[in-house]
């Protein structure tokens, strides 16, 4: 983790429930006293668990991270459905023929893969240049196009009485507040969502985050050593060691040579053995044209 003065990095955040990722973000921005800052994902509000946040030079490069495939523990309520797929919206009963596991693991099986999904009414995506959850104050549902999501892993923790706990790798952009009420439909009975925990995103898991009162009680500048190098959001992508004249060159904004092979629009983290990471560039033309950059620590020499 780095150290230091300011504050250029990510923090890990364990968010607890009732409480809006921006507004999780507000607390950890004044417990940090930092300025520049920005989420790499929200979790809904009675949704706990990893939220990884950017602070300073790492808000340039948070898109890397929202990439990222996710891991969650969620809980299911069997033999009841609700509006929204979670606790937001009043239950309505559907069955009180509760499956049991063998047919739970075999329906579950069937959803590890790629999966379509309809976003969820209550959601932030924008149909007709509004929000859904928009309409959905409204009392309005609008046609919603299905989108294709890959579930990594499904596994099933527990089963009590009508109580169903599962593990979930998925892709970006996977709701898993739909996941819980598409295997309700196929099991037969419904279900929603009663809690949703985030375990781990990209690199980062859920045990070495930190609570917004432990944050809170550090202070400021023993908060930002909580803070991880930009670097670890760029771990993921391909790497360029550059040399001092290469990397002079890219940190000015200069198209550079790349390493070879990359599709075309591909990222590309580049990195100099004196300043570390410069930036991320993207592969245009069979070169690698700069895209996000760090600021300069050190101010260099014009680059002739």
């Amino acid at each position: 983790m780095a150290a230091g003065s300011a504050a250029d990095g990510v923090l890990l955040l364990d968010k607890p429930a009732g409480i809006t990722s921006t507004r999780a973000l507000a607390i950890a921005r004044r417990a940090l006293g930092a300025d520049k800052c920005g989420h790499t994902g929200t979790l809904d509000p009675f949704a706990t668990g990893l939220l990884p946040l950017a602070f300073g030079e790492a808000t340039k490069f948070s898109r890397f991270l929202i990439d990222a495939a996710k891991e969650y523990e969620a809980t299911l309520q069997l033999g009841e459905e609700t509006e929204s797929g979670d606790p937001e919206t009043t239950p309505k009963r559907i069955s009180d023929d509760i499956p049991d596991s063998r047919k739970i693991s075999d329906v579950t099986a069937r959803f590890v893969g790629d999966i379509e999904q309809i976003p969820p009414m209550h959601s932030a995506v924008h149909v007709g240049g509004r929000r859904l959850y928009e309409y959905a104050r409204e009392g309005r549902v609008v046609a919603r196009e299905p989108r294709q999501v890959h579930v990594f892993s499904l596994k099933i923790l527990s089963l009590v009485g009508p109580s169903l706990r599962v593990a979930v790798r998925c892709s970006k952009g996977t709701y898993i507040r739909v996941l819980a009420s598409d295997i309700g439909r196929a099991l037969g009975c419904g279900a929603y969502l009663t809690a949703l925990r985030r375990t781990a995103t990209g690199p980062f898991r859920l045990e070495d985050a930190v609570d917004l009162e432990a944050l809170a009680a550090l202070g400021p500048e023993r908060a930002r050593q909580r803070l991880h190098p930009v670097e670890a959001l760029v771990e993921s992508l391909p790497r360029l060691d550059a040399d001092d004249e290469t990397g002079l060159r890219f940190r000015h904004g200069q198209v550079i040579d790349g390493p070879p092979a990359l599709d075309e629009g591909a990222c590309v983290a580049v990195f100099a053995s004196d300043a570390g990471l410069l930036g991320v560039g993207r592969v245009e033309g069979g070169r690698l044209a700069p895209l996000r950059l760090v600021a300069e620590r050190v101010k260099s020499p014009d680059f002739a």
